[in-house]
C-alpha cells in the first residue's frame, strides 16, 4: 500500500503517477520488490492522457471510464483520435471496495479531522489507522 499527502485543494488524479511510483511490495523469497500492480481502477477523473500513457508504458492493466467529452473529441478527430479505451464493467464495480476502505479510515477521528499540523505526524496517523484496519480483517 502506498499513499501520498497533499494539500487539501490538490486533486487526486494528478498524483496517481507519484503514488504508483511509491509502491514497493517485498517478495516472500527475497529479490527485488514488486513495483507494479496487476490492475488499476479509477473513476473518470483519472482518465487523463498522462495517466493512461503512464499505465500503458508500465504495462499495467487498467479500468478507467472515458468521460463523454474525451470520447466526443476522440471521435471528432477520426482515425487520428486513436482507439477507444477498453472498459470492463465488472472490474469497475469492485472500485467501491477502495471507497469503502477510505471511509473506514475516516472512522478514525484523527484521520477525518486532521488534528495534526505537521505532515509527517499526519502521515504516521494515517499509517497507524491503516495498520489497525489491516489487523482487524
Amino acid at each position: 500500500m502506498a499513499f501520498l499527502l497533499t494539500p487539501g485543494q490538490w486533486g487526486d488524479a494528478p498524483q496517481m503517477v507519484e503514488v504508483l511510483d511509491r509502491i514497493r511490495v517485498p517478495r516472500p523469497l527475497g529479490g527485488r520488490p514488486r513495483t507494479r500492480p496487476d490492475h488499476v481502477s479509477g473513476d473518470k477523473a483519472y482518465s487523463s492522457r498522462r495517466n493512461r500513457r503512464y499505465l500503458r508504458r508500465r504495462h499495467i492493466r487498467h479500468t478507467i471510464p472515458e468521460p463523454k467529452d474525451q470520447r466526443a473529441n476522440r471521435r471528432r478527430r477520426g482515425s487520428s483520435g486513436g482507439r477507444p479505451a477498453s472498459f470492463d464493467r465488472d472490474l469497475y464495480r469492485r472500485r467501491n471496495e477502495v471507497e469503502r476502505t477510505i471511509n473506514r479510515l475516516k472512522n478514525s477521528r484523527a484521520v477525518a479531522t486532521r488534528y495534526d499540523k505537521r505532515a509527517y505526524v499526519f502521515h504516521g496517523t494515517v499509517t497507524a489507522a491503516a495498520i489497525r484496519l489491516w489487523l482487524r480483517q
